[in-house]
């Protein structure tokens, strides 16, 4: 049987965006779709067709807004990660003697009825080996997703994990080389820049002078290269934390204004003129912090627009 550390290590050794700290979640939605199939007791192949739509709308939801129409790239070139120890393709061989660079388009992967799923080895491994899928999901989630996401994916794709992501210990302990290491003041410089509010909302709360429900988000995620530094960061209750990362709003860079998505539905009663509405933060300027050089930068700003912010945006 392969061990953990050789399963891990081919998982980390996964090809992400070309580009330096672009968002590409294609992958990891793919393994972690692959991982529950898995866990289910499913085959071990499955054809691109029967995931399809389900890929799809784990784009739409977790992805930036152009993810969906390129959702069948990691199916094909996963089979060159790792070595090709990862992942298994089945199809007609003349589709197979294609450059890897050659991606099929969706219809050829649909009607050729191509087939994909891990490797021999890795398949036994994960079945046999006790707690090692739930090791592998939490490596592919931190690696991939901000902390805000995890659970909604795991609940997505359909896992069913019996420990939690965080033991009673503490978190989950990862590999250095898939998560960097956090800096543990960006949390307090960040709450005390915004001066412990909610940079959308003024939520302000405080439990015995401790904030309650007031988190520091990173705008170009930590978990893409984003810096632990102030310009960094906004002061977010957890609503507009959650709602930031799933790219439901940004914040345009020269008037710090908050930008809803088109996406981003309100009920009737819950209009943008509503007083209570959500969608009444949309057009409005973002509370700044007490000092101008802890303003967000302008290019984490584009980064978040470019990578997270599902477009296009609402009109003012």
């Amino acid at each position: 049987m392969t061990s953990k550390q050789d399963i891990l290590s081919l998982f980390e050794k996964v090809r992400r965006a070309q580009r330096q700290g672009q968002y590409a979640p294609h992958k990891p939605l793919l393994l972690l779709l692959a991982l529950a199939r898995l866990q289910r007791g499913e085959p071990r192949l499955v054809l691109y067709r029967d995931i399809d739509l389900q890929l799809k709308e784990l784009l739409r939801s977790f992805g930036p807004s152009s993810a969906p129409s390129s959702r069948h790239y990691p199916f094909w070139h996963l089979r060159t990660d790792a070595d090709g120890s990862l992942w298994d393709l089945q199809a007609d061989a003349g589709l197979l003697e294609r450059p890897p660079a050659a991606t099929p388009n969706l219809g050829e992967l649909r009607d050729k009825q191509v087939q994909g799923g891990f490797s021999a080895k890795v398949d036994t491994a994960l079945r046999q080996t006790p707690g090692l899928i739930q090791t592998v999901v939490r490596s592919v989630l931190a690696s991939a997703f901000p902390e805000t996401l995890h659970e909604d994916i795991i609940a997505s794709v359909g896992l069913d994990l019996s420990q939690s992501l965080y033991s009673k210990e503490g978190p989950a302990v990862y590999d250095p080389a898939v998560r960097r290491r956090r800096n543990p003041a960006f949390r307090e410089r960040v709450l005390l820049a915004y001066e412990y509010r909610c940079c959308v909302c003024g939520f302000d709360l405080k439990v015995c002078h401790l904030p309650a429900g007031l988190e520091a988000a990173h705008i170009h995620w930590h978990t893409n290269g984003g810096p632990d530094v102030e310009t960094n960061g906004l002061a977010l209750c957890a609503l507009h934390h959650k709602l930031f990362d799933l790219g439901a709003f940004t914040i345009e860079p020269t008037e710090l204004r908050v930008i809803y998505s088109q996406h981003a539905i309100a009920s009737r009663q819950q209009d943008q003129q509503t007083p209570d509405s959500e969608l009444r933060h949309h057009g409005v300027p973002l509370k700044s912090p007490q000092a101008i050089h802890q303003r967000p930068a302008p290019e984490h700003l584009s980064w978040n627009l470019r990578n997270v912010f599902k477009g296009p945006a609402r009109p003012f």
